[in-house]
């Protein structure tokens, strides 16, 4: 009976394959891979002489020859909140189907206005493309990834001449508003403003900005008081929101820039004696995990199309050499349910 030993003598290696087909080691992982640049001929007698030698590639020695690691880089600027860990799980999902794998970078720092930088020892060697995640590029790492030669694609903040996948954030916020101004609301707030060094600060500007116009265009009121900071989670927003809800001076409506803030002003409304929506109308964007069970009206993003969208634009990069610089831009949809309601 052939032993342990033997068998493991009997292995055969890449080396061992070219050696017996005649050609070089690349020329058999290229062969092996399917690639193009190896003759029919070639290609049949190299898989001949593999299968022969019952030879089995392993990942490590893949990566050797074909110096690609079949790894992509995730880079958030939060891995905690319900919509990084949605956009991770669906990218993730979507490159492990074509056998690539993800390696997360968190880059949320001790404090919610600050985040780690990305480095090179994070992505050299380690990556073959990257995916960010509503990160701001600051130059030095957007010349990284240049000079690294690494795809990339943007979710949320566009990266310069890289390919982006985004909502209009804009839009969303302009539904919100109008939605509400349509039930008769002219007195609106808004929760969500953030300072401007925050490390995903183009959607929280972007959804502030937009509201205001909003606001401005349709001829309705917002004291400056009424639009309030936080740091996008429904405990911080409760507790932000409850001065302005004890106000007798106070808006007849909210505006959140997340749903689960919009949650937080909710609940605080509620502990307050208001009702919801009889006192106080409050709408979110985003459409979270919860906002269906609670109630609560919203404009709807696809957070996993997005990551998606994402993960085959990167895979088109790394399997057809050609890496995109599209632009697309899903729609949002607004979702009525009972946290709006007419001006009482």
């Amino acid at each position: 009976m052939e032993s342990r030993a033997d068998q493991e003598v009997a292995i055969s290696t890449i080396t061992d394959v070219a050696r017996v087909a005649g050609v070089s080691v690349a020329t058999v992982s290229r062969a092996l891979r399917g690639l193009d640049r190896v003759s029919p001929e070639t290609r049949e007698r190299v898989l001949r002489v593999a299968e022969d030698l019952h030879y089995v590639a392993s990942p490590t020695a893949t990566s050797l020859a074909s110096g690609r690691t079949r790894v992509v880089a995730v880079v958030a600027p939060f891995l905690t909140r319900w919509f990084f860990a949605t956009l991770v799980s669906a990218i993730e999902k979507t490159l492990r189907a074509q056998g690539h794998h993800v390696i997360l970078f968190d880059l949320e720092d001790d404090s919610y206005d600050q985040r780690l930088p990305l480095t090179q020892n994070m992505l050299w060697k380690r990556v073959d493309g990257v995916i960010t995640l509503n990160v701001p590029m600051d130059g030095d790492e957007v010349e990284l990834v240049d000079r690294l030669g690494l795809p990339l694609v943007a979710i949320g903040t566009p990266v310069p001449g890289r390919a982006c996948v985004r909502i209009d954030d804009r839009e969303a916020t302009r539904t919100a508003v109008e939605h509400l101004a349509g039930l008769g609301h002219t007195r609106i707030g808004y929760i969500g403003a953030v300072p401007q060094n925050v490390a995903h600060v183009q959607t929280p500007q972007n959804r502030l900005e937009a509201f205001r116009e909003s606001v401005d265009q349709l001829g309705l009121t917002c004291d400056d008081a009424w639009v309030l900071g936080s740091d996008w989670t429904a405990e911080a927003a409760a507790r932000d929101s409850e001065a302005l809800l004890k106000d007798g001076w106070r808006p007849t409506a909210i505006v959140a820039a997340s749903d689960e803030m919009a949650i937080g002003v909710r609940e605080s409304a509620r502990r307050l004696g208001l009702s919801v929506p009889g006192d106080l109308s409050v709408i979110g964007i985003d459409d979270y995990l919860l906002s269906e069970v609670l109630g609560l009206t919203t404009v709807r993003q696809d957070v996993a199309a997005q990551g998606r969208a994402a993960a085959e634009l990167l895979l088109r990069a790394l399997l057809d050499d050609d890496e995109p610089t599209d632009e697309v831009v899903l729609p949002t949809e607004l979702i009525v349910r009972e946290s709006t309601g007419p001006l009482s």
